[in-house]
C-alpha cells in the first residue's frame, strides 16, 4: 500500500513538473513575441546590440552554426545602420576559452570595426548577460542577437527587470542540427521564470576581466 501511495506521489510529482514547463515555455513565448523581428526591414535601429555568446566550434570541432550565423546576422545589422555598437557577452571561464574573443575575431573578419565593440568577459549565462548590459554597461534599451529560440528567454528576462529590449533572430539552423540544444532552451525557459521571479541569482556586475593565455 505505501509503495503504491509513493508511485502515485512520484507520478503526480512528474506531471506537474511537466505541466509547468510547458506552461513557462508557452508563456515566455507568448509575453515576448511582438518583440521579436525575422526581417532586417521592420527592425526598429537601435545604437546598441547585445550579441549572445555561444561556442565557436561544436563538440566535433566542427563550425557551429549558431555561433556562424549570429556573428552574419551582426554583421548585416550594422552594415544597414540598425545597430551602431555591439556588445559581445560569453562565458570566458579559463584561459582556453573565450566566446567574447571569438565573436570579436569573426566579426572583424566581417568587416565590422574593432572600436565599434565591447567585450563581456562574464556573461556566463543569458541572465548575466542581460544583467550586465543593464548594470555593468549601462544600457537599458537594446536589440538582442541570437536565433529565434534562444531570444524568447532573453527578452522575458529583460522586460522583467525593466529593460526596453527588442530582438533580431538570426538564421536559424538546418532540422535536427542539435536536438540537445533545442530540449536544453525548452528546460531554461522554466528556469528563467524561476530565476526572474523567485530565485533571483547573483550576477556578478561589479567586473569585467578578461582571463587570458599565459
Amino acid at each position: 500500500m505505501l509503495v503504491k501511495r509513493l508511485i502515485k506521489t512520484i507520478l503526480l510529482l512528474m506531471f506537474a513538473c511537466m505541466v509547468f514547463i510547458l506552461l513557462c515555455n508557452l508563456w515566455v513565448v507568448y509575453c515576448t513575441r511582438q518583440y521579436n523581428y525575422f526581417s532586417i526591414e521592420n527592425l526598429p535601429s537601435n545604437d546598441v546590440a547585445l550579441v549572445l555568446g555561444t561556442s565557436r566550434n561544436s563538440e566535433k570541432g566542427k563550425e557551429n552554426l549558431f555561433f556562424k550565423y549570429r556573428m552574419e546576422a551582426t554583421a548585416r545589422l550594422f552594415k544597414e545602420g540598425k545597430i551602431k555598437y555591439v556588445i559581445l557577452s560569453g562565458n570566458n571561464d579559463s584561459q582556453y576559452y573565450n566566446e567574447p574573443l571569438d565573436m570579436q575575431r569573426a566579426l572583424l573578419n566581417l568587416g565590422i570595426p574593432e572600436n565599434v565593440m565591447t567585450l563581456d568577459y562574464a556573461g556566463f549565462r543569458t541572465f548575466d548577460s542581460i544583467i550586465r548590459c543593464k548594470e555593468v554597461f549601462n544600457q537599458d534599451n537594446f536589440t538582442i542577437i541570437s536565433q529565434n529560440f534562444h531570444n524568447a528567454r532573453a527578452l522575458y528576462i529583460a522586460h522583467n527587470e525593466g529593460i526596453n529590449a527588442i530582438s533580431f533572430a538570426a538564421q536559424d539552423v538546418p532540422d535536427g542540427y542539435s536536438l540537445r540544444t533545442l530540449v536544453r532552451e525548452y528546460l531554461a525557459r522554466p528556469k528563467a521564470v524561476l530565476d526572474v521571479h523567485i530565485l533571483r541569482p547573483a550576477a556578478d556586475v561589479t567586473s569585467n576581466n578578461e582571463i587570458r593565455k599565459k
